[in-house]
């Protein structure tokens, strides 16, 4: 008796298979996984066909400039690793290499594909067939006297009181554009130093330092009656209550500690009766630095979490901001009220507010920011 199992009849040749992610077995260099009927180079009208020596030339040129485009690309992802951002310097080089590299990476590919374009591909000269644009005489005339019509009915040719005011009322919209161009900050308004400086450098009518008043109510703080350890306020300067353009840069948040707890990150000499000011705009991108936590003196801002101490200086422990909240330097008046006795030492807010150039100016007036 005869074993079924063992009848069934094996193919005398098996294919092996493919494992997973190889290439299928195109033959030669064809693009569609079959061999491609050689083509012979024939005249077409219209179609001029490069020159074989021109074609080899732009084929190595495109190569190369490829070739510039990978190694500038990798060394974009390289940038981006290894120079990383902590202060003003580093910031800069940063900078320069990451937009440095892509800049080369982008230029380089679109030079080489338009090399590929203009010296290896041929030359089409396309004739577009299309019946005659021009419509025939009675459709001119009465296109025309249509519009004429209109004209008349409208009254534009017959009121030259009414066409005149039309125009006179559609003249501030042509001037529009310029006006709203004009807050863009053209040269003559030293845009940039309104980003690094705020009005707290600036003293009052009678030549007295700005006093530190409570936003909302306008009452100047006196140093005395703001003595419970962990207490918070917000606070603006006095005269800009509701100048909003200078409540964007100089709010400021008013902290009280006990002498032993100011590290030394904070500048004690701008810290009269161990209450200390900084700056309440975030150092990332400008958004309200106000929520603090007593017990750990940390404040903390609510749009991408960044966190600075403030019993030490307001440096940076956690969150994308780079860099400190800057320190108001404030001290008490003869009436015992808190007020700024400078500016900021370094510019407010996010550090691309023309950070750079103001420490620059800072050096060369060799100081310290």
């Amino acid at each position: 008796m005869t074993d079924n199992n063992h009848d069934i009849e094996q193919p005398e040749e098996r294919v092996p298979r493919r494992v997973i992610g190889t290439p299928s077995p195109a033959a030669g260099n064809s693009l569609l996984g079959a061999e491609e009927p050689a083509t012979e180079e024939v005249d077409v009208p219209g179609v001029v066909l490069q020159d074989e020596r021109t074609a080899k030339k732009g084929e190595k040129f495109a190569a190369l400039l490829f070739v510039i485009a990978f190694l500038s690309g990798l060394g974009f992802i390289v940038s981006y690793v290894v120079f990383q951002v902590g202060d003003v310097e580093k910031t800069q080089v940063s900078n320069l290499a990451l937009g440095g590299t892509l800049t080369l990476t982008l230029l380089a590919l679109a030079a080489g594909i338009v090399v590929w374009v203009r010296l290896i591909m041929p030359k089409y000269s396309l004739v577009q067939e299309r019946h005659p644009m021009v419509s025939d005489p009675e459709a001119r005339e009465y296109v025309g006297e249509t519009f004429l019509q209109g004209a008349k009915e409208s009254g534009i040719t017959k009121r030259p009181l009414l066409r005149r005011t039309l125009l006179i009322a559609a003249a501030p919209l042509g001037v529009a554009p310029l006006v709203l161009l004009r807050d863009l900050g053209p040269p003559h308004t030293n845009f940039p130093s309104k980003l690094r400086h705020t009005v707290w450098g600036e003293k009052t009518k009678d030549g007295k330092p700005r006093k530190l008043v409570v936003e909302g109510t306008g009452a100047p703080i006196r140093a005395a009656d703001f003595n419970s350890p962990g207490g918070i306020l917000s606070v603006v300067p006095e005269g800009f209550e509701h100048d909003l353009n200078a409540l964007a840069k100089a709010t400021l948040i008013l902290i009280k500690f006990r002498p032993e707890e100011i590290k030394s990150g904070t500048n004690k000499n701008w810290a009269p009766n161990s209450i200390v000011a900084y700056s309440k705009i975030c150092t990332h991108v400008g958004c309200p630095a106000a929520l603090y936590e007593q017990t750990t003196h940390h404040i903390l801002c609510p749009c991408h979490q960044s966190t600075f101490d403030a019993a030490d200086g307001a440096k940076v422990i956690f969150g994308p901001a780079a860099r400190p909240l800057p320190q108001l330097p404030i001290a008490v008046d003869s009436e015992g009220y808190l007020v700024a006795t400078a500016d900021f030492a370094v510019p407010v807010g996010p550090s691309f507010w023309e950070r750079g150039d103001a420490e620059a100016e800072v050096r060369e007036k060799g100081g310290h920011a």
